[in-house]
């Protein structure tokens, strides 16, 4: 039903808006060279290679790293935005030419050879073996679109990798490594087996349904998809041109080689045309073919439900009781007769005391309201597609500068709410919530770029962009939070319904139930449950290379999870004031915060049972970016939860008389 709605959804918006692109996503129209409409559409295909990446390492390196051909004669330079740069892409132009409509069958494109015996030769080779023995792949773009590897998975499914392995490894166990099982030449124990041809299917629409010149039609299209098919071969050494890459030979490399090797690298291209699909829908053979997706789909769409009706059920229980409260104290106060107050009445006085460290709540909180609006504008952007999987680095970019946008609201809102607790250092004020949180978060991510530098990973952050975003934390973030510190604390003090009592009332023996910590514990299970489902995605996208569309389910689910923590943590602080416990203030935070602990362990589980990854410098990477993901989520749902249980408090205790 909800794939049907948004159909129609997108059917209105192609009737509505009139050849609408975003910028950069706009089709290229390709002909054959040579032929009478070459000024008005591209004949080359550009071609470009990204960093590589594995599932068994955390650290990204770029092309040129593992000695492949150069592109010597192309100075082209692609300009990457913020997000790619911080995501480690690095591309550049290859040396493997393509020509629209034009077949190429075994073209060379450089040899390479190794001496074991020369240092820096026996090097190469062994930083080319660590890449096939960790399953690292190549990321190539041609006409904006991911370079994919189709292959059949288990039950005859097709699954299309947005990548392809540089090669494999067939240990001494004669257990053949991820690709190797693809071919039954790959065998011999101990043995690289380095994937130096490839052979590129080109699939292109014709642009005679499309409108967009019927001269076009039978020269010209526009590129739909492009497969690759890795394979080894052993060249020989002389053969003729277009030749030598139907030999049964594959290029071994065995572990402990000491004689020269020569590796040849070539390629093949096709092109093949379809009538039957369309330039606006190429992506979608990649993302219908992501693994377990359409399970996903209703077992997201049942945790849903399931959390609707938790929260619905909380809810209605909540406002019957609190109904039933507010009118037998209302009638108590009204009787002749006054009864003895009970209940979350008789800490009137007290509820609204300011709490102990107020400064670093305040703090907290500013910093997590910068959070949620990052949060909630980036999947707006999404869900309407600005942020689509073929605008590369859209999404961190977005999120990035928002954050760094939003630091008045942050300023703002920690000023007034340290002001209504009464503080007066509000130059410290100010200064910890611009530096304190996002301080964390950039000190993590130095010490790991600082490791990434080392390893020399395309992944460590170049110079010129540190500065660029200190000078965005400095120069944008930090004055826009001193201007929303200023306007917060000039305004005036929030004005509490009942009026605190200068001696505390001593708060009565707690069972174990209405205990501190055993409500901070629960309190972040509910919250939890409606995202672990995305989480599995939203992790594979990260640490799998896997495509992550669901953009739509998830800012349902971030809409779910904002009920889910305010009614859980409003309850809580109910039982707790009905307890005669009006410490409210940090337990509100942490009770809805505790849901980044499980998101936390959720991630370790993620670690020890999908990913492969080894090496402790891999280790300490994951766990280092894992850190900054749960500061953030910490900051996130404890906000939320923070401010649920302020406007609950001071909502019930403005309806209730009190002398």
């Amino acid at each position: 039903m909800l794939r049907r709605i948004t159909t129609l959804l997108l059917l209105w918006g192609a009737l509505t808006i009139d050849a609408f692109y975003l910028p950069g996503l706009a089709p290229v129209n390709y002909c054959a060279k040579g032929t009478e409409i070459e000024a008005k559409c591209q004949s080359e295909v550009p071609l470009y290679v990204n960093r590589l990446n594995s599932e068994e390492s955390v650290i990204p390196y770029e092309y040129e790293h593992f000695d492949f051909c150069k592109d010597s004669g192309n100075d082209e330079t692609v300009v990457e935005n913020l997000g790619q740069v911080v995501f480690g892409e690095r591309i550049h132009p290859s040396p493997y030419k393509v020509e629209f409509m034009k077949t190429e069958k075994c073209k060379v494109v450089c040899t390479k050879e190794y001496d074991p015996k020369v240092k820096d030769q026996a090097s190469l080779l062994a930083e080319l073996k660590r890449a096939m023995n960790l399953n690292y792949y190549h990321h190539w773009i041609v006409d904006n679109m991911p370079v994919t590897w189709c292959y059949i998975v288990e039950g005859g499914s097709v699954f299309c990798a947005t990548g392809f392995p540089v090669g494999c490894y067939v240990d001494s166990a004669r257990r053949p490594k991820d690709a190797c099982v693809m071919d039954k030449r790959y065998t011999d124990a101990e043995t690289y087996y380095l994937f130096n041809h490839v052979d590129l299917n080109i699939t292109y629409h014709s642009g005679e349904s499309e409108d967009w010149g019927s001269a076009l039609h039978g020269s010209g299209g526009r590129i739909l998809s492009v497969r690759v098919t890795p394979r080894s071969i052993k060249h020989k050494e002389y053969a003729p041109a277009g030749e030598g890459c139907d030999t049964p030979e594959v290029m071994a490399i065995p572990d402990g080689a000491k004689d020269k090797i020569r590796i040849t690298y070539t390629y093949s291209v096709i092109f093949t045309s379809t009538g039957n699909n369309r330039w606006s829908s190429r992506w979608d053979y990649i993302l219908d073919s992501m693994p377990h997706t359409n399970i996903q789909w209703f077992s997201i769409l049942n945790s849903l439900v399931i959390v609707l009706f938790l929260s619905g059920m909380v809810a209605m229980i909540m406002l019957r009781t609190l109904h039933k409260d507010i009118a037998r104290y209302n009638q108590i106060e009204a009787g002749e007769d006054a009864q003895e107050e009970y209940g979350w009445k008789l800490v009137h006085g007290d509820v609204f005391r300011p709490p102990r460290r107020g400064m670093l709540l305040s703090v907290l909180v500013g910093s997590g309201v910068q959070v949620l609006i990052m949060t909630l504008v980036t999947l707006l952007f999404a869900c309407l597609g600005f942020l689509s999987p073929a605008n590369r680095g859209a999404l961190m970019t977005c999120a990035m500068v928002l954050y760094v946008c939003l630091g008045f609201p942050a300023g703002y809102v920690a000023a007034r709410l340290y002001k209504s607790f009464g503080g007066e250092k509000w130059k410290s004020n100010v200064i910890l919530t611009s530096m304190l949180c996002p301080g964390i978060v950039f000190a993590l991510f130095f010490v790991m770029n600082l490791i990434l530098w080392y390893k020399g990973s395309s992944a460590a952050i170049p110079f010129t962009t540190l500065l660029a975003l200190l000078a965005l934390w400095f120069l944008v973030s930090v004055p826009l939070t001193f201007v929303g510190s200023f306007f917060g604390y000039r305004k005036r003090c929030l004005e509490n319904p009942v009026r605190t009592n200068q001696i505390p009332r001593q708060i009565p023996e707690q069972s174990v139930y209405t205990q501190p910590l055993p409500g901070i514990i629960m309190g972040g299970v509910l919250p939890f449950g409606c995202i672990f489902i995305q989480l599995f995605f939203i992790l594979n996208s990260i640490w799998s290379s896997q495509t992550y569309y669901m953009f739509g389910f998830l800012f349902l689910v971030f809409l779910i999870l904002v009920i889910t923590c305010s009614e859980t943590t409003v309850l809580l602080c109910y039982f707790h004031l009905c307890a005669e416990d009006y410490h409210w203030w940090w337990r509100s935070f942490l009770t809805s915060g505790f849901t980044a602990f499980y998101l936390f362990v959720y991630c370790v589980h993620y670690f020890e049972t999908k990913l492969n990854i080894e090496g402790v410098i891999s280790t300490m990477l994951y766990f280092g970016y894992t850190a900054i993901m749960v500061f953030l989520f910490f900051l996130l749902t404890g906000t939320i939860g923070f401010v649920a249980c302020f406007w609950f408090v001071r909502k019930i205790y403005s309806v209730v008389k009190v002398d």
